[in-house]
């Protein structure tokens, strides 16, 4: 049967995995194969990596207007707001 050795753990994730163990009733190699196991049947149980979903996105966003007409189309939905306008002192 095939080993693995696995070095430089961080000692908070082994402690972690040590308390799991114990409340598994089982060692930690026990542990280690039972998550092992459990991840790669279902790794979709499990969360996403946060930067390949971002990745995901890459291209999602579908538009027909040009550059152009989405800033025309932001501009036409601002709106005036009287503080910004000539006379107020505030920002004269």
């Amino acid at each position: 049967m095939p080993n693995l050795q696995v070095k430089d753990i961080d000692e908070k994730l082994y402690s972690l995995l040590r308390e799991k163990a114990q409340s598994e009733n089982r060692s930690i190699s026990q542990e280690v194969v039972t998550i092992l196991e459990e991840y790669l049947a279902n790794p979709r149980s499990f969360k996403p990596n946060p930067a390949q979903e971002f990745l995901k996105l890459t291209g999602a966003w579908k538009e027909n207007r040009s550059p152009e007409e989405i800033i025309e189309d932001i501009r036409k939905s601002r709106t005036t707001n009287p503080r910004f306008e000539s006379g107020n002192d505030i920002f004269a």
